[in-house]
């Protein structure tokens, strides 16, 4: 069905979906460098004994690693289903 829909498309519009698709791919790779800086920090916040309240924002920090990971991978397959669909007029 997806070699149909792009038969039916225009170069213009092809070359636009193919932006569409790299750019996807760019922001997933976003969403993952984000989340390994917060898994660094969080890291490196956790081996900090001086301070023991700074702890608790290491384990934040792994939590909010752990959710954009997994907030990257489902926009990444919507964006990507959408496109397989051809309703990426719709977005």
């Amino acid at each position: 069905m997806e070699k149909q829909i792009e038969e039916e498309l225009i170069v213009r519009d092809f070359l636009a979906r193919q932006r569409t698709k790299l750019a996807n791919d760019r922001t997933l790779l976003s969403y993952i460098r984000t989340s390994l800086y917060f898994l660094v920090s969080g890291t490196a916040l956790i081996k900090v004994d001086d301070l023991e309240n700074v702890r608790d924002f290491g384990y934040l920090s792994f939590l909010i690693s752990i959710l954009l990971v997994a907030l990257g991978f489902v926009n990444f397959f919507r964006l990507k289903r959408k496109l397989e669909k051809g309703k990426y007029y719709s977005m």
